[in-house]
């Protein structure tokens, strides 16, 4: 009975809430409402989701776990990512995490949710909230998205791979089977340099305590972990040889997952791995391809081609166009390719299909290139 009302509680207060912005539109005009109640409380926004951090731990080395409390409901999937905006020195910017299990967020969108962010040695955003994250500094956040949640119905047998901050997305995927009962065998393998980069450590031993929960720590640049050094076929024989007919889920940096991959394609169980990278692809620019000029035709601005991706080539010449992850994940950084060719920066893959919408984050321009930014 319960859960059939509650959808018309939650269109109450929509239609309440549409009424009560359309009143302070009208009254505050020539002004968005946001303009005044801001100065009361940045929450209190009604064109965006704010939310405020209530607790920071920075107990693991080389990252940051800290609790937001959104200031309206927030619901994901476990392993699937939200953009989190901040004002650095005047300037906004974006950045995608998946955040950690909770059982509220992921029921109906209600209570806290946890991000850990990694530290990149060049991260304008994971630096800042490495150094500056503290209890009641504000926060925006984006829509839930990706496609890297589990499968229905469960596997019987999972794995799960994490490296580095990667442990947050598959953390939250053995979280919320444990939360739902699940009774399958999961096995949870995570990368780190030493036991001190470990974060969450109390969440993975309550996991580990689970009869049907196996994690494996091992550390990249320590003797103490029950396999050492980094990902290869050993490790997956070692503790889990029935892998070739398992799915498997995998994120973290490109290197591990590139192995995870090439493990599976040995045994022709490429169709099993399911993978989430965290670090931007590399790239080596093509000399043929960094010729012309590419052309941003909303804005007026035209550049000398340098081989770079678009989202580059915008950002030297004075634009900030929207972006988060930069590597192609949460795709808030697509606009149109009005003409000329680009190529996937992860793939090499080439298009020229006028009137495209493309990820500037990945795409290089070949050539003479006008894209509508």
């Amino acid at each position: 009975m319960i859960a059939r009302h509650l959808p018309r509680v939650d269109h109450a207060r929509t239609f309440a809430r549409k009424v009560l912005v359309g009143a302070l539109g009208t009254l505050s005009s020539p002004h968005h409402p946001d303009r005044y109640l801001e100065l009361v409380d940045p929450l209190l926004a009604t064109s965006v989701t704010r939310a405020r951090i209530t607790h920071v731990d920075r107990n693991a080395s080389g990252s940051v776990t800290f609790t937001v409390s959104p200031a309206r409901p927030v619901r994901f999937e476990p392993g699937s990512h939200i953009p989190l905006s901040i004002t650095i020195d005047g300037v906004r910017h974006t950045r995608t995490y998946s955040p950690a299990y909770a059982p509220g967020a992921v029921r109906d969108g209600s209570g806290p949710i946890v991000f850990t962010v990694g530290l990149h040695p060049d991260g304008i955003v994971s630096r800042h909230l490495y150094e500056h994250a503290q209890p009641g500094l504000v926060v925006e956040l984006g829509e839930p998205a990706g496609d890297f949640v589990l499968s229905t119905p469960r596997s019987e047998r999972l794995i799960l791979i994490g490296g580095g901050s990667g442990i947050t997305p598959v953390l939250s995927m053995l979280e919320g089977l444990a939360a739902e009962g699940h009774t399958g065998a999961v096995t949870f393998l995570y990368y780190a340099r030493t036991p001190a980069h470990v974060p969450r450590r109390e969440a993975l031993d309550a996991l580990a305590a689970l009869p049907n929960v196996e994690i494996v720590l091992v550390y990249t640049r320590s003797g103490d972990g029950a396999l050492q050094g980094r990902f290869d076929a050993a490790h997956l024989q070692a503790v889990a040889p029935w892998f070739a007919d398992t799915p498997v889920y995998v994120c973290g940096p490109a290197g591990l997952v590139s192995r995870v991959r090439d493990v599976y394609e040995r045994d022709g169980a490429e169709n099993l791995v399911h993978v989430e990278e965290f670090t931007p692809p590399t790239y080596t620019v093509d000399p043929d391809d960094a010729t012309g000029v590419i052309s941003f035709a909303s804005s007026g601005v035209a550049a000398d081609n340098t081989g770079v991706t678009i989202l580059e080539h915008a950002e030297s010449a004075g634009l900030t166009p929207e972006h988060g992850c930069r590597m192609g994940i949460c795709h808030s950084c697509t606009a149109v390719r009005l003409s000329g060719c680009t190529r996937d920066v992860r793939t090499g893959e080439l298009d020229s299909e006028p009137g495209t919408r493309i990820q500037i984050c990945i795409n290089a321009p070949v050539g003479d290139v006008a894209v509508d930014l």
